[in-house]
Order: structure tokens, then C-alpha cells, then sequence
């Protein structure tokens, strides 16, 4: 019996995919096998030993000790693309919003309270100060043509945007889906030279931390619209609140408001809204418990964000699973030990991804203790899961 703990409300369509006469999940359990979540903070708690995998149901992964868990040896999984047509939408309804000033529309509207004829004046004769603008001809450039900004950019196309995208490591499975009108730029500075709107669909790393500064601001067109759906720290606020005070912003809509963001009028700021929809929420969470269930009962991953991809069929097999450090011949130390029990190796598929690898063996018999103690013992091992053979 598997345990699952979640640490959030996961959506039910999600938690059906963990089979009940296998698989125990609750809010509060005893010895859990993974940790299933969305924003839980995890910095913040200790994460029992007996934990071997954690699936966060959504992409973003800050809120997970990532690192501490690579050194665990515990795989973290997350579910990019589950949530990419609801932060796409919104992300259209940001460029529409913004271009049409309805925020400070509606907020102009709220406050009349004129009846009847002197009603119906107030609304004409205030609608002249929140004349807009229409998106087709303008540029739009998308930083990020991940699963998200891929569904962004192909939108804006098709309402008539001119668009171009940045994203030097851009996957061939996006690049086929990435439509043909969408203009490719050499550097970051190419794609703000000219844009009328810029929307970021990156994660938070060192290498993005301000990826949005002063001077990129300052190539944009003037009254262009900044957007950030990902996460708050890709734009350096205050070079975003200067370039509203200059006119070289029109709005700035983002998803990680403060203090002084909410407190500027051409801030456009969101309660994190990206990925809230229940559609979204179930996508994300069947995704990552269907790879979590994989993992647990196969030793399978996809779709990890610290571990290589790395499945192998099951066949009528004993099967291990070995994390260890990403060092020469950990392979050849295993198969020794392997074949030291009289173990023949059936299948074996070997997977790396910087510090870490991964390993997976099926064997035609079953695995002493003694072998699986002294393939932990091996310098370099980080866990090794017995898995047995396949139920049937």
C-alpha cells in the first residue's frame, strides 16, 4: 500500500487516479511514500526520509527544496503544459484589458451615482478619457516558447499581431508547434527593440532574475504594455514602475503584485490568477499523478524537474531503481553486484542529468537483501528501490 500525503486540495479528478486498493492519501498520514501539492511552501517543513517522490501540480516548482531533494535522491515532478490554454487566456484577456483601459473604466463607472438621464450623461461623457487602442499591427514579443508562451504567441497571431519570441532553448516538440508567422529573435534586446508588448512565460532562475530591466524597458515602443504571468521576480519592479511615471509603459499587468505595484494606477495587479481554473487544476493534477503512480510502481519518470526522463517498458522481471551521483562506472559497479547474486541483467537503461543519474535494471530473479545493501553501499548511491516483478 502506497501513501500518499497531499498538502493542498488536489483536484478529485486527480487524487481518482491513485487506485484505493493500492494507495492511501490524506491530508495527514503517517510514513508517506510522495508528497502531492500545489503552493504549499516545503522550505518550511521537514519532509519525512521515507518520502521517495513529490509531484507538484501545477509547473513552477520554488516553492520545493529542490535541491536538498536532488541530494535525497528524490525525484520532483511537476506538470508543464497542464495549465497552458488557462495562463494563455489570460494572458489575451491582459493585452485586451489593458489596451482598453476596462480596469479604470469600470472603476469610473462604480463611482457615479447619478440616476437616470444624468447617469446616462456621465457614462458618455466620460468614456473620452479611456480611449484605447486595437492589438492588430502591433508587436507583441514573448519571452519563453514553452508550452505556455508557444499557445500565447500563436493567439496574438491569430488576432492579428505582429509576434516575436525569444527562447534559445526552445524544445523541437514546440518548434513544430510554434506557428510559422512567429518572427524568432537573435537576443532579448532584439525582441524589446520596437515591441508595443512584451510577456514573459519563463521560470524564476538566476539567469531571469531581472531579466526585465531599465534598458530593455527602454527599447520598447512608448505606451507599450508590459505583462508577467510567471513569475515576479523576471521584472525588476522598480525599472517597471519608472517607465510608467515616463509614458514608456501604458500598463504593467502582473500576477506577483506589491506593495508599491498595487499602489501605482497604471499597475494592473492579479491574485496569481495564471493557472486558476478548475479545468487547469484538474489537467495538472491527473498529469501528476498518473507520473507519480508510474514512478512509485515502475520506477518510470517524466516529466521531472531535477531527474533525466528515463521509462522502460515492464516485462516478466524483477526491477531495481538506482539515483546516484553522476560518476564513472556507477554501471559497471552495479552490474558486478548483480552478477556476484547470479543475477543475469534482462534489460537495463542508464539516464543522466547534470550531477544526477538514474538507473534502471531488470534482473531474472529476485534481488537479495545482502546485493541490495551492497549496491547501497556503493560511493555514489543515493537510493535504490526494490520494485519486484510487475503485478498482474
Amino acid at each position: 500500500m502506497y501513501k500518499i500525503l497531499t498538502l493542498n486540495n488536489i483536484a478529485v479528478e486527480g487524487l481518482r487516479r491513485f487506485p484505493r486498493d493500492s494507495y492511501e492519501v490524506a491530508s495527514e498520514i503517517a510514513h508517506p511514500d510522495a508528497v502531492v501539492l500545489r503552493s504549499f511552501n516545503m522550505h518550511d517543513m521537514t519532509i519525512p526520509d521515507t518520502v521517495a517522490a513529490i509531484g507538484r501540480a501545477g509547473a513552477g516548482t520554488n516553492n520545493i527544496p529542490v535541491e536538498a531533494m536532488s541530494q535525497r535522491g528524490v525525484p520532483v515532478f511537476n506538470a508543464p503544459g497542464a495549465n497552458a490554454n488557462a495562463v494563455k487566456e489570460l494572458a489575451i484577456a491582459s493585452l485586451l484589458i489593458a489596451a482598453r483601459n476596462v480596469c479604470d473604466a469600470r472603476e469610473y463607472v462604480k463611482g457615479l451615482d447619478a440616476t437616470g438621464d444624468a447617469l446616462n450623461k456621465a457614462v458618455e461623457a466620460g468614456k473620452k478619457q479611456f480611449v484605447g487602442f486595437e492589438l492588430p499591427g502591433r508587436t507583441l514579443g514573448v519571452i519563453g516558447l514553452g508550452a505556455i508562451g508557444v499557445q500565447v504567441a500563436n493567439a496574438a497571431l491569430e488576432l492579428g499581431m505582429k509576434v516575436v519570441g525569444y527562447d534559445p532553448q526552445m524544445t523541437v516538440r514546440n518548434a513544430w508547434q510554434v506557428s510559422q508567422g512567429v518572427k524568432m529573435a537573435d537576443t532579448l534586446d532584439q525582441l524589446f527593440q520596437g515591441s508595443d508588448a512584451v510577456t514573459c512565460h519563463v521560470p524564476l532562475m538566476d539567469a531571469t532574475k531581472g531579466l526585465v530591466n531599465a534598458d530593455r524597458l527602454a527599447l520598447m515602443n512608448d505606451g507599450a504594455m508590459l505583462l508577467n504571468l510567471a513569475r515576479g521576480g523576471i521584472v525588476d519592479s522598480k525599472a517597471a514602475l519608472a517607465a510608467l511615471d515616463s509614458g514608456k509603459l501604458h500598463a504593467y499587468v502582473t500576477d506577483f503584485p506589491t506593495e508599491e505595484l498595487i499602489a501605482h494606477p497604471k499597475v494592473i495587479g492579479l491574485p496569481h490568477l495564471g493557472a486558476s481554473t478548475a479545468e487547469a487544476e484538474q489537467n495538472c493534477a491527473v498529469m501528476v499523478a498518473d507520473n507519480l503512480c508510474d514512478y512509485l510502481e515502475h520506477g518510470n519518470i517524466r516529466f521531472s524537474v531535477n531527474f533525466p526522463e528515463c521509462r522502460l517498458p515492464r516485462m516478466d522481471a524483477h526491477r531495481i531503481t538506482i539515483a546516484n551521483a553522476n560518476v564513472p562506472n556507477m554501471v559497471g559497479q552495479i552490474s558486478t553486484r548483480l552478477a556476484d547474486d547470479g543475477l543475469n541483467i534482462e534489460d537495463l537503461l542508464n539516464k543522466s542529468i547534470g550531477d544526477l543519474a538514474y538507473t534502471i535494471v531488470d534482473v531474472d530473479g529476485e534481488v537479495t537483501a545482502e546485493t541490495l545493501d551492497a549496491i547501497r553501499a556503493i560511493e555514489g548511491v543515493l537510493t535504490l528501490r526494490n520494485l519486484g516483478k510487475p503485478v498482474t
